[in-house]
Formats: structure tokens, sequence, C-alpha cells
């Protein structure tokens, strides 16, 4: 199976080519669009900052390309926020493939920390993307923004409030947190991804 990762300004991208290669994939990471388009599978991930992630994106002429895939996508992290409509982070306007807004963590309690650091459940998951992930399996987060509980949420975090940490609609999917840092439970939901009907 042919994979690409989008190659931009983001961190974190090693990490998502090697939990494939654990896999027996080897990706491809490029800012190639005909490479991109061509891809069986697209995997947008990373880490920074909304604002000049998508200033990057649009010089490159990239953000038009993600949105215009037609092949199973998969979001992670940033990635996830910046496939939203408008991100609270520098007063962004992002992809807007899933139209809802990124909010920022308003702690409540002092325990609440910002960013949201470390390993937390899903819940409500409503996608092949979570076949075989139990509702107690932790996997990893690192974010000071969220997505709100809305139409496309596919799974379900609570820090502060509850939040989406799963999106989809259409051949879009999205996690906030990091597949591929979340051990064997990210490994099942890469390998539901490459598995999912295109």
């Amino acid at each position: 199976m042919n994979v690409a990762i989008v190659k931009y300004n983001a961190g974190n991208i090693c990490s998502v080519d090697n939990a494939f290669r654990r896999l027996g994939i080897v990706p491809v990471v490029t800012s190639d669009p005909e490479q991109l388009m061509k891809a069986d599978r697209v995997v947008f991930p990373g880490q920074g900052e909304a604002g000049t992630t998508m200033e990057y994106l649009r010089e490159h002429k990239l953000d038009e390309v993600i949105r215009n895939l037609r092949q199973p996508v998969l979001g992670i992290c940033i990635g996830m926020q910046l496939l939203c409509r408008h991100s609270e982070e520098n007063d962004t306007k992002c992809l807007g493939v899933f139209d809802v807004e990124v909010k920022r963590f308003a702690p409540q309690r002092h325990e609440d920390k910002v960013p949201q650091m470390g390993w937390n459940t899903v819940t409500d998951t409503k996608s092949g993307l979570f076949e075989n992930i139990g509702s107690q399996e932790f996997v990893y987060f690192i974010h000071s923004f969220y997505v709100p509980l809305c139409e496309y949420t596919i799974a379900t975090t609570h820090y502060v409030q509850p939040y989406s940490s799963a999106l989809h609609k259409d051949n879009f999917y999205a996690t906030q947190f990091h597949p591929e840092k979340s051990g064997s439970a990210g490994e099942r939901i890469l390998e539901n991804f490459l598995n999912i009907a295109n």
C-alpha cells in the first residue's frame, strides 16, 4: 500500500514515519501534490502553531491539495485542528473540512494543567478507526486547544470538559491524540486506518 505523509513545517513527522515502518509500510514523506493525490492513504500529522502552519500550507499551495484529496486521510494532533474551520490559536482560518471551531482549554480547577500532556482514554467510539479498541485503553495527548463535541465526533475524551478526541467526515479522519506514540492501541488504530475502505 502506498502511504504518503504530508511534509510541511510541523514536527513529529519522523515518529509517524517510524510507526508505519513498524507495521511493514514504508511511507513517502512528500509535499509533492501529484504524489499526495496518487497515494492510497495520506497522513497529515504534526505538532506546531496554527497560524504559521496555515501560512506555510497556503504559500506552498498544500491547503488546496489537502482539501481536495479523495482517498482516506488521517489528520493527527495539529493536523486534526487545521482540518477544522477556524482556530482560536492566533485567530487562524483553517482548511474547513470540518465545519467547527478549535478552542483553547479554559481550566476550571488548579489541577487542570494546560497543555494536557500525557495518557488519557477515548470513549463513545463510533468508527471503524477504533475497531478492537476498548473504552479503557489509553492513548497519548499533548495539546492546549481542543475541538468541542460536534456532528463529526467519533471519539470523546474528558479533560477540563468532554471534547472530540477524533473526527470523521467523508474520507477525512482525524485524531487529537498521537496514535504513533500510543503503544499497541495506537498501532491498531493505524492498522484500522490502512484497512478502511476507499
